[in-house]
């Protein structure tokens, strides 16, 4: 846990080297994928709404992917204040502009065909959830002050392989209008367990996993 007193100086440091431009861009083509049909006066049917939407939080998600990425790892690892307290304090000040963009995101697409609120976002949160624990392990088993790429990478290929690969008893991907969008939705309330819980085991730095710059020298 962080120290109350200590927040406000980590604030600062920490809202500094979070990658913005990334999540800004993430944030910008998931409110152009939803937005442009609308603005071009096109009327999406239903799963065309749902898809739009679900591709929406997926770029999302990928911005997030490099939520961990700082250029001043290997100088950071030794402060006082472990990388769990760090990662939380980086996803606390992300969640405030995240909350917003989803309404947005939700407010842009077609009122007629919009799918459940609720449901989508637990979607969206599922997406998310993934994607930061793609980051913290990526961030774990690797020194690279920058391993958001390849957290991404694994996203991606999960978010297009799991259509194919998810069988018909473990429903995900149906439309509002199937019977099984219920069932399908308790599915998706597994996956950010099952994300936390491989997440968290990730959250600590290995001990010996950095040496000062003299030891690498020698």
């Amino acid at each position: 846990m962080i120290p109350a007193r200590v927040i406000p100086a980590l604030v600062v440091p920490v809202w500094r080297t979070l990658p913005w431009r990334t999540l800004g861009a993430a944030g910008t083509v998931g409110l152009l994928v939803v937005g442009l049909p609308r603005l071009s006066g096109a009327h999406p049917d239903p799963g065309t709404a749902l898809a739009l939407l679900r591709s929406a939080a997926l770029a999302f998600a990928l911005g997030l992917a490099f939520l961990l990425d700082d250029a001043a790892r290997h100088t950071t690892t030794p402060v006082p204040t472990g990388r769990a307290a760090r990662t939380a304090l980086r996803v606390a000040l992300v969640a405030p502009v995240a909350a917003p963009w989803w309404t947005a995101v939700l407010l842009l697409a077609p009122g007629a065909h919009r799918p459940p609120a609720g449901a989508v976002t637990l979607e969206a949160g599922a997406a998310c959830a993934l994607a930061l624990a793609a980051a913290t392990v990526a961030v774990h088993r690797t020194d690279d002050p920058r391993p958001g790429r390849p957290a991404a990478m694994a996203l991606l290929t999960a978010a297009l392989l799991a259509p194919l690969a998810v069988s018909d008893r473990w429903v995900l991907f149906v439309g509002p209008r199937d019977p099984r969008w219920a069932t399908a939705h308790g599915h998706w309330a597994w996956l950010p367990a099952g994300a936390v819980t491989v997440g968290c085991p990730a959250l600590g730095e290995p001990l010996g996993r950095f040496r000062p710059t003299a030891d690498r020298r020698t």
